[in-house]
């Protein structure tokens, strides 16, 4: 190897460029900015005033967050759903205000109290929801229209029992205890505004409310397309916001137990800068609880520092106009730009160098032939991508479909075909069990099991996570081709962690060790993965000995042969590390031998390219991804090989006249029939010199 590639080669061994495409592809990305602006907040105003960080300081502090975080989040759900509540502040008033006269005035139990104060709220945004959710007005000017409504409504109330408030004086330690008391060592208020954003969190990630609340804000249109009641998932986000306004004028009540006409002036401002400030997208469809939570705690300190310096409200608000101002710009440019920024890094290739492609003339093993050229095409036209194909112990053939079933033709002439099962995902490996029932790996949703009767079972979707990998490799992305030990377990490889099925070209521009080996055990239920760091690995055949099995690397051109029991339990050893194409699928011969498919022929510029990442990665930024350099994959071969790598056959079909593209072959009672992930068609040849009565279901399970 030369000075130059050696040095190329260790650089991108050594210096991991993948991780920043995947710390950008993080949820919790989103938080680290308004993070950044905590901190620097912290830090500037820490420095400022002396006494900030005292106790007595940050008890006060806290308790007039968790009524402004209640503001906070009230306003971060409407906007989550794509809308906009700026009564938040008047609403708050007026539960304020009815709380107060409620308790002092009325003399009413703090329960009655609590839960009319709520229902006022809950009523004013219910009117902001059937006016902007079923009557389809805007959410700004209707929501400024109610915020002076709701703000003369209190006007109005304070005229007629600001006096009886000032001088009544209930005894009630538990009304007193919700504005000064503490529960856990914290303040109540922060206490509520906690669980409140805990419950939020619960809603907008794991439910289906809250999935269509997100999908409601993402897009309006797409959202009822797919069922989803639009008009009432915004009523129902207003009167949340509403309800929670007016919790934290109860709250707020019971801590001052004071009214005055400018309490809540300005709160729609100040919550809505902490909403965006905490990365709550304006346009809707991206925002948490989290976001609301630092957006507030970050406004708060801003506000209360700027007060405890003398600094003039006034200059307040043109504080918290310039920090919306900003965090609108960037919140706009980020929701406009990261995409682009992120298909510009995402994609990181590395040094990979293949050994020098074998040659494919003369008298190579490899020689080109046409003795693909007799296939018979079965089912041409009726079947769009069959990946693997198999038969049963019927003569039944079972392939996958793009459409996500998995599709059976009938013997003996193959012209009948069913709809075995609709597994919805993409159908890629199959594998018989010992009870006749169907594996398979589904591309996006892991492995499952299709019973003789039809039903559809899934095994796994997830193994044990990485404990040093930033992408959260425990979901399977694309679980690939698979086959069963004759103890039961599925050993099935996901060809990569970074990619999705549609995808899974660009994994080859990589060239990095994205896949791995995974087990399942259907006796215990537990799902762990056996090898990592593998080239996108592909085929997986068990070997006739038990003990272990070969699989395919496909853009490292190799196989392996990987052992799961016996002496040499957890070693791996090269089979054939010089193919001239890239491997696929790997299933046994009737003589003790095994078949392989290769989904297409090397190339000399691309084997050249992998050796350049540079030229590689800046082709993923400038170029349009139809116009990459790719491997060739339209050129298929079927080879024959034995334990020792020793090829035996190969089966060309040169003009690429009938199976362009092979992924999958599988020898059954004398003939050997091929799938192809992009053919529209299942190839079947005549085998000359072999068992005609031999299957794969007598060779794995002993049955005839």
């Amino acid at each position: 190897m030369a000075l130059s590639d050696s040095v190329v080669r260790w650089r991108y061994r050594l210096v991991p460029d993948h991780l920043l495409g995947e710390i950008l592809t993080k949820r919790w990305v989103d938080n680290a900015i308004p993070l950044l602006i905590l901190t620097a907040v912290v830090a500037v105003f820490g420095s400022l005033i002396p006494d900030f960080f005292d106790a007595a300081s940050i008890s006060n502090l806290m308790r007039q967050w968790g009524e402004f975080g209640l503001i906070v989040l009230a306003l971060t759900i409407v906007i989550v759903a794509g809308g906009i509540d700026l009564s938040v502040g008047s609403t708050f008033a007026l539960g304020n205000i009815v709380a107060l006269a409620l308790f002092s005035v009325a003399g009413w139990p703090v329960a009655a109290v609590v839960a009319a104060t709520l229902a006022c709220g809950a009523a004013v945004g219910l009117v902001n929801g059937l006016l902007v959710g079923y009557l389809r007005l805007r959410a700004f000017l209707t929501t400024l229209v109610t915020l002076i409504i709701v703000r003369a409504v209190v006007d109005m109330l304070l005229l007629k029992y600001a006096v009886a408030i000032a001088t009544a004086f209930p005894d009630s330690d538990l009304w007193y205890w919700f504005g000064e008391g503490y529960l856990l060592g914290l303040p109540f208020s922060v206490v509520v505004a906690l669980v409140v954003a805990f419950a939020a969190h619960l809603v907008l990630s794991r439910s289906s409310a809250g999935w269509h609340v997100l999908a409601v804000g993402g897009s309006r249109r797409s959202a009822h397309n797919v069922g989803i009641p639009v008009r009432r998932v915004v009523c129902a986000t207003y009167v949340v916001s509403g309800t929670l306004a007016a919790l934290a004028g109860v709250l707020f009540a019971s801590r001052l137990g004071a009214a005055g006409s400018d309490i809540g002036n300005g709160l729609e401002i100040a919550a809505l800068t902490a909403a965006v400030l905490g990365g709550n997208s304006l346009g809707g469809g991206r925002g948490s609880a989290a976001k609301a939570i630092i957006g507030s705690i970050t406004v708060m300190i801003m506000v209360n520092s700027l007060v405890r310096m003398g600094v003039t409200s006034g200059a307040n608000s043109l504080l918290l106009g310039m920090v919306l101002l900003a965090a609108v710009a960037v919140d706009v440019r980020l929701l406009k730009n990261r995409h682009k920024f992120l298909s510009k890094v995402y994609v990181s290739p590395t040094y990979a160098e293949l050994p020098p492609a074998p040659a494919t003339d003369g008298a190579s093993p490899y020689a080109l032939n046409d003795r693909l050229r007799p296939v018979e095409a079965i089912g041409l036209g009726r079947i769009d991508g069959p990946e693997d194909v198999i038969l049963d112990e019927d003569d039944n053939i079972y392939v996958g479909n793009r459409t996500g079933d998995i599709v059976r033709f009938l013997a003996p002439d193959y012209e009948r075909q069913e709809v075995f099962a609709h597994v919805g995902g993409r159908p890629l490996g199959l594998a018989m069990a010992r009870d006749g029932s169907l594996i398979c790996c589904i591309g996006g949703m892991g492995l499952y099991r299709v019973t003789r009767d039809r039903k559809i079972e899934r095994l796994t979707d997830e193994t044990n996570r990485s404990w040093f990998s930033v992408v959260d490799d425990s979901r399977l992305r694309l679980a690939d081709d698979l086959d069963i030990a004759p103890d039961g377990r599925v050993f099935f490889s996901e060809a990569t962690v970074r990619y999705d099925m549609h995808e899974w070209p660009v994994d080859c521009l990589e060239s990095r060790g994205n896949g791995r080996i995974i087990c399942f055990d259907p006796n215990t239920g537990r799902t762990r993965t056996v090898l990592k760091n593998l080239v996108f690995p592909n085929g997986i055949c068990m070997t006739h000995d038990g003990q272990s099995f070969l699989f395919a690397e496909t853009w490292a051109c190799r196989i392996s042969r990987y052992w799961f029991d016996g002496p040499k339990k957890g070693t791996v050893e090269p089979v054939i590390s010089d193919l001239p194409g890239y491997p696929d699928n790997i299933n046994r011969a009737s003589d003790g031998t095994y078949w392989l498919a290769l989904v297409g022929i090397r190339t000399p510029a691309f084997d050249l390219a992998l050796k350049m990442p540079g030229f590689r990665r800046r082709m993923a930024r400038r170029v349009a991804p139809d116009e990459w350099l790719y491997p060739n994959i339209n050129t298929g071969c079927v080879l024959r090989f034995d334990e020792a790598g020793r090829v035996i056959e190969a089966l060309w079909d040169r003009g690429g006249e009938n199976h362009p593209m092979i992924t999958s072959m599988r020898e059954h009672k004398g003939h050997l029939y091929i799938g192809g992930i992009v053919n529209n068609r299942v190839g079947r040849l005549k085998l000359e010199g072999v068992d005609p009565n031999w299957t794969a279901q007598q060779s794995y399970w002993g049955k005839a």
